[in-house]
């Protein structure tokens, strides 16, 4: 009896293993829309393609001027499409949102949580940061989204002052290549120390790097999977 239940128990968990790797990228339902006063409901079950806020997604993301899927790929990567997730910073949200970010766009803390609110947080910062780095026309499409993703993890103010050391040492700062590499450089005392950067040393530059991968990895992919 015993032999027969260990048995029936392996295959469960063989089987949970398996889908739970396969299963469709998708929000909880109990994540949003259960009567907190949303004005929206979260798609069910085969009527979304990426998540159960591609509606939602859509809608902001064609209002705001940016690509719904990478604002999806950003979603995945900060919280798998959880809207009661907080980091241990206070980043709050689907799109993990800081209450910084509440307070610059005049969202109260309490409110930045809600997924409406949290994706239109996400794509006003989004613009805020493009217009900030001004990108030349022409810039490739994927170093122009690449530094940008790195603006969202890491903070503007330090990609900001690694495309100023670029400029400075005669490199390109509309490169992700380069920037990234003084992003690295900036852990240095002769490169942070520099009265071009702004906001000091930074030690993350192979976190941000690894989390511009991952979300570029996942937008492709949510391309591939839906239209425009």
């Amino acid at each position: 009896m015993f032999k027969k239940t260990a048995w029936a128990f392996a295959i469960l968990m063989i089987l949970t293993f398996f889908y739970g790797l396969n299963a469709r990228f998708a929000a909880p339902a109990s994540a949003a829309g259960d009567g907190i006063g949303n004005s929206y409901s979260l798609l069910k079950e085969g009527d979304y393609v990426i998540s159960a806020y591609d509606e939602l997604m859509r809608n902001i993301c064609e209002e705001e001027g940016h690509d719904w899927r990478l604002l999806s790929a950003i979603a995945y990567h900060e919280s798998r499409f959880h809207s009661d997730r907080m980091s241990r910073r206070g980043a709050r949200g689907v799109m993990q949102i800081m209450p910084s970010v509440g307070r610059q766009f005049g969202v109260p803390v309490e409110l930045i949580a809600d997924p409406e609110n949290n994706i239109r947080l996400a794509n006003q910062l989004l613009s805020s940061m493009e217009k900030t780095l001004a990108f030349p026309a022409g810039t490739p499409a994927r170093d122009r989204i690449s530094i940008l993703l790195a603006s969202y993890n890491s903070g503007l103010g330090h990609v900001r002052d690694a495309r100023r050391l670029a400029r400075f040492y005669g490199e390109n700062p509309d490169s992700w290549e380069v920037v990234v590499r003084y992003l690295s450089l900036k852990a240095l005392p002769e490169y942070y120390e520099s009265e071009l950067v702004q906001c000091g040393r930074f030690t993350g530059s192979g976190e941000t790097e690894a989390y511009v991968a991952d979300v570029l990895e996942h937008y492709y992919k949510y391309c591939r999977m839906a239209g425009r």
